[in-house]
């Protein structure tokens, strides 16, 4: 990815890559894939889709631009955009746990470390994966803090990393961070209760929506079935 002689940089702007870099970092260590590898993805199968539908569809010449642009952004939508939402709502289920845990471990007289460290001994979860992340570069030289800033990077949820920013404030300037800590356990319990309830005031639109589709024709079907049979008999 560094590499300026690298295909994607003939064809991208270097502010373009910065930005899909950016996102795909925020899968973090479970980043399945690069920035290189996903941009020479979407460029040659987008030159693919757009031979294929030029030379085999009818109107191909019509049609092969705009299916090659949609192409184009659906594997954006299916590759980064909706792991990502996928991702950041795991996070944000799995934070109340460790942060309450990692809270417990600052009450008992430990530092901040030793608290990351005790967290992630007893919960494995993908936030534990990226505090264990953290860890591993402070033992590779990085300051506690200037760890945590890297982690900010990799995490999507606005929600963890404003307790990310806590941690490093609270790290850099020797301040008790336990108080915040359970201010922030607060809010995270209250979000996960209104992701729930927004969850449930989805569910008679998702009804609907399948009422239309299934049942009300096959009402339909029931109701008129004798009416089709008489006239096509007639």
């Amino acid at each position: 990815m560094k590499d300026k002689k690298s295909f994607i940089y003939r064809i991208y702007r270097e502010k373009d890559i910065k930005k899909v870099e950016d996102k795909i970092n925020l899968f973090g260590v479970s980043k399945k894939f690069d920035t290189e590898y996903f941009m020479n993805f979407r460029f040659y199968t987008s030159m693919l889709v757009f031979v294929v539908v030029f030379l085999f569809a009818s109107s191909g010449a019509l049609l092969a631009p705009i299916v090659t642009v949609l192409w184009y952004y659906f594997v954006n939508y299916a590759m980064i955009d909706k792991p990502l939402k996928r991702r950041e709502a795991k996070l944000n289920n799995e934070a109340y746990y460790y942060f309450e845990v990692l809270t417990l471990a600052l009450e008992s007289g430990r530092n901040l470390e030793n608290a990351i460290k005790m967290a992630c001994k007893y919960i494995d979860s993908e936030i534990s994966d990226e505090f264990k992340e953290t860890l591993k570069q402070v033992n590779f030289g990085k300051s506690l803090t200037e760890a945590l800033s890297l982690m900010s990077y990799r995490i999507p949820s606005l929600t963890i990393n404003n307790i990310i920013l806590n941690m490093e404030q609270s790290n850099l300037f020797g301040n008790s961070i336990i108080e915040t800590m359970y201010n922030q356990l607060d809010f995270l319990k209250d979000k996960q209760v209104m992701d729930i309830k927004a969850q449930i005031n989805k569910i008679p639109n998702k009804i609907s929506i399948f009422s239309v589709i299934f049942f009300i024709p096959l009402i339909l079907l029931i109701v008129l079935g004798p009416v089709l049979v008489n006239f096509l008999i007639g």
